[in-house]
Parts: C-alpha cells; structure tokens; sequence
C-alpha cells in the first residue's frame, strides 16, 4: 500500500485552503490538489501499471452496455454531480453525504491494487481513495449490525443500459461487516491521481482487491449496514457461478471457463492467478474454517 502520511509532506506541498474550501473551484482542482499529497505511483511488487487509456476504455459497466468499450462511449450521460450518498440501517448516526463532503472529510490515499476480473483478465490500477472503515467508524454501526449492503444508482436516463433487463436493477452488493472493515477495503474517487471517470464508476466506488471485480460496486448512492447477508445482483442472476464472497480463486472454475490464468490487459501472455489475486497474507485469515471451493 502507497500512503504519503501527513509528516511527509512539506509546507510547500500543502493546497492553499481558500482553494480547498471553494465548491465551484474543487472538481477543476481536485485532480491537482490531491495529487501533491500522493507519493510517486510505484507498481506493486514491481509489476506494470495499466494504462490510463486501458483503464478507461476497457470496461465492465452493464448500466451503458454488455461490451467492453461501451462504459467509455456511453457513459458522458452520467451527471456525477449534484450526488448524495446515504448511509444507514444498524448504525447510531445515519447521515447522507454529499459526496465532495465525503472527499474532504476522508484523506486521500494512492493504493495500486490489482483488479482481478470473472472474465481472467486483470490490470494493475493506482486508485485514489480511502478506506471504507473510516466512513464506518465514524456512523458507528452496532453490535446488529453484521453485513454491508450496497446500492448503485436508478436513473436509465442517466445510465441507458439500465432500459434493458440485462440484470435486475439496480445493482446491489454485499460484504461481510469484517470485510468491509478490512484495511484494504477502499472507497474510491479517483485513480491516477484525477477524478473517478464515468465508466469506472464516478464518483465513488468500492475497491475490494482480493474479490473479482464485479464486488467492486460502482456510482453508490446507498450504504446500509444490515443483520442478514443481503442479496447481490450477480449472485441472485446467476447462483451457480456467482457466489456473494467471490474470492479470487484459481482452484475454483468458472462453469464457463478455467480460472486458474488470467491476461493482464496491455500484455499478450499468460500468468497464474494468485489465491486472493495476490493478498493472501493479509486476508485469508478472514476465512479460516471455510471451505472456499463451496463458499465462493
């Protein structure tokens, strides 16, 4: 994980707060104001960062279309401002944010994670976020409280792909309460040191590095802290090959394909996929006792 912390920075490197503070002067500024506190973006165990191109036009986004380069064409008819996100359910202090309120409130952190896709491709991205916990932590959730549920936005005017009955809308998904508040656990505005794109998601996303992407909901408008495991959208689609956990997981196939390679995007070869796409260490503790073949 890159985290420039605050003693790092020199004075000379700090936004000028009349800039900060300035709504109609934030989004423009936002990609260069937050990039002064981020340290240089190194890839992860010496691996390539995925192009900015890459990233942004190769693309799982049902809500502007089934094909790769659809989120890229189609996603200009997201407005991702004026945008709210509320949060509730099993929590002391339900609130809804603005959503450039949650950006001040919350530092942002460079973390170049692995995206590890159903699809066995892959990329090496360099997002620009925050970990959900802190969010959590400051609603207080209670001891009822056991799962996350998430909702990303309604609005086929918005998002065209939603006209069409692909998949149950919206999109839901879910973690486990201790999954959610794993460190590694981002909520993400940006990546490459500007603004989240459209069709990667803008303007906040979840980034859970060691799930298939598909876990990563995109364009959140609701966060709600719940009892039982709440239904997802691909698990509810398509039971027998999408499971709510989701971990990567080269010995569990695909009904359709192997799992056990993956193609990293911008590369023509083939590389072994890494149990928990590489994070073993510092999550599978999460699962001791599961059978991750049956729990997947």
């Amino acid at each position: 994980m890159l985290i420039k912390r605050p003693p790092d920075i020199p004075t000379s490197e700090i936004t000028d707060e009349r800039l900060f503070w300035r709504r109609r002067d934030f989004l423009g500024a936002m990609a260069g104001a937050l990039a002064l506190h981020l340290v240089p973006r190194l890839p992860q165990q010496g691996e390539k960062l995925t192009s900015f191109e890459d990233i942004t036009t190769y693309n799982n986004f049902y809500e502007f279309g089934t094909d790769k380069k659809d989120p890229s064409r189609h996603a200009h008819t997201l407005r991702p401002r004026p945008w709210s996100v509320r949060v509730e359910g099993e929590i002391k202090k339900p609130k809804v944010y603005d959503v450039d309120e949650v950006i001040r409130r919350y530092p942002a952190q460079e973390r170049v994670y692995r995206l590890r896709c159903v699809e066995a491709w892959s990329m090496v991205i360099p997002w620009l976020g925050f970990p959900l916990a802190s969010l959590l932590r400051d609603v207080e959730p209670t001891s009822n409280a056991k799962f996350v549920a998430f909702t990303t936005l309604h609005d086929p005017e918005q998002m065209p792909g939603q006209k069409r009955g692909v998949l149950p809308w919206p999109y839901v998904e879910g973690l486990r309460l201790d999954e959610a508040m794993h460190p590694l656990t981002l909520l993400v505005h940006g990546l490459y040191g500007k603004p989240l794109p459209n069709q990667n998601g803008a303007p906040l996303r979840l980034v859970v590095p060691w799930k298939y992407g598909f876990k990563s909901i995109k364009s959140i408008v609701r966060i709600r802290l719940v009892r039982e495991q709440p239904p997802t959208t691909w698990s509810m689609s398509a039971p027998n090959e999408y499971g709510f956990y989701s971990n990567v997981n080269p010995d569990v196939d695909h009904p359709r394909w192997s799992q056990k390679r993956e193609r990293r995007i911008g590369e023509l070869r083939r590389r072994l996929t890494l149990p928990f796409n590489g994070y073993a260490d510092q999550v599978a503790s999460l699962y001791t006792g599961m059978d991750l073949r049956r729990t997947f």
